[in-house]
């Protein structure tokens, strides 16, 4: 017994006395959203001792926090950051700085979303088709709008619908905007006619009763729940797809000791039907990896990510 309490001290030596979950942008988007699965799924749980807390830290669409973390915080353990498939994809084209996605250490996926195109309720655009003719027919008539920058996850939704459409993609009209929260009041304001955002994002806009239409999922399948009426890009006969992954990791100089902490906590979080719970209500779909396994993800989607960035001409040679 006395072997089994003296290991069970050690476990307990290697949570987190202040934890917090960074969100790499402004309330209300994509990070804010993962975030909350985190807080509120240990929470619930009794996951942690202490709260966890959101902290924002917008900039360069992760880049700020992910420099922030790896150059001041490497072995801070308190500290969990939110990543998309947009991280990764801004990885691979060399966007935060110095760094690479060897850099940190990838803790816990919880989840996947997906691609969609969403007008306003009252736009004349009554399905993908209609909007893809309206955009092949005059590019510059019709402005997408989305989180991030040029050669962005949501940028490159919108390429691939434009290389979907026989559009070339530099003839579309973008706006770039820091997060998702700025796009949508673009969107509702008229300034942009179709936002390139995510899943979970409408999911919960329609659950709020925000005036949207969402026109296609980015996906093989229709998604369950409240976007099941909503058909795919494939099914109106348009290929585009784009799968995001939502998850946390901790700074390079974690110690293995509180790195392995993080993990099995998300392992026992995800076993809990209030986990489940969470995924459902931010709209996110099964997606659960943790460890080792997560970091051979990562780093085979990077390389993918690289592949597809050159061929839009966005890494520099």
């Amino acid at each position: 017994m006395i072997g089994l309490s003296s290991v069970a001290m050690t476990v307990q030596a290697q949570q987190p006395t202040k934890p917090e979950c960074i969100a790499p942008a402004q309330p209300g988007g994509g990070f804010d959203l993962t975030c909350r699965v985190a807080v509120n799924g240990f929470l619930e749980t009794g996951g942690l001792d202490q709260p966890m807390r959101t902290i924002y830290m917008p900039g360069g669409v992760g880049a700020v926090a992910y420099n922030h973390i790896v150059a001041q915080r490497a072995s801070d353990a308190n500290a969990i950051t939110a990543f998309s498939g947009g991280s990764l994809l801004n990885l691979a084209q060399g966007k935060f700085g110095k760094y690479s996605e060897n850099d940190v250490r990838w803790v816990a996926s919880i989840g996947s979303d997906y691609g969609v195109a969403i007008v306003r309720d009252d736009s004349p655009f009554q399905d993908l088709g209609s909007l893809m003719a309206a955009f092949k027919a005059d590019p510059t008539k019709i402005v997408l709008g989305a989180g991030g920058s040029v050669g962005g996850q949501d940028w490159m939704k919108a390429a691939l619908t434009a290389r979907a459409a026989d559009v070339d993609f530099r003839r579309m009209r973008f706006v770039a905007f820091e997060g998702g929260g700025e796009a949508m009041t673009a969107l509702r304001g008229g300034h942009i006619q179709a936002y390139m955002g995510d899943a979970a994002e409408a999911y919960t806009m329609l659950e709020g009763g925000a005036p949207i239409r969402v026109l296609a999922v980015f996906n093989d399948k229709r998604l369950d729940g409240a976007l099941a009426e909503v058909p795919t890009a494939q099914e109106q006969g348009f290929d585009i797809e784009w799968p995001i992954i939502r998850g946390f990791y901790v700074g390079p100089k974690v110690s293995d000791e509180q790195y392995q902490w993080w993990v099995a906590a998300f392992d026992k979080l995800m076993q809990t039907p209030e986990f489940a719970q969470l995924q459902q209500q931010q709209g996110l779909f099964p997606f659960n990896m943790t460890g080792a396994e997560l970091d051979s993800y990562v780093k085979d989607r990077v390389v993918e990510y690289r592949e597809l960035a050159d061929s839009f001409g966005l890494i520099k040679k």
